[in-house]
């Protein structure tokens, strides 16, 4: 089980449940986080970019949804972004899911 920085399970509210489905319903946020999740280390912004063929603004768009439902962590430096995936929000969200729909 996955637990968070002070060694606690995480739970996720009803509105994080609904922000991750609304973030996951999106094919480009999908395909991203699938990206995400081919690496362990974070993949910077423009690296993204270019394996998606999608404007920057476009991109920027969707990641900030991401983050906002908090399946990414962003890691900034000056205006470069990398990103990485929540594997533990992630996986506290499946693991909702299979009590709410058991």
């Amino acid at each position: 089980m996955e637990r968070n920085q002070d060694g606690y399970p995480i739970t996720l509210t009803e509105d994080q449940v609904h922000l991750i489905a609304k973030a996951l319903g999106d094919r480009r946020r999908y395909e991203i986080l699938k990206r995400l999740g081919e690496r362990r280390e974070a993949l910077a912004c423009v690296a993204v970019r270019d394996c998606m063929d999608i404007t920057p603004a476009t991109l920027s768009h969707h990641m900030k949804e991401l983050e906002t439902a908090g399946l990414v962590e962003v890691a900034r430096e000056g205006k470069f972004a990398s990103y990485s995936l929540r594997r533990d929000v992630l996986d506290a969200f499946v693991r909702r899911l299979r009590e709410d729909l058991a």
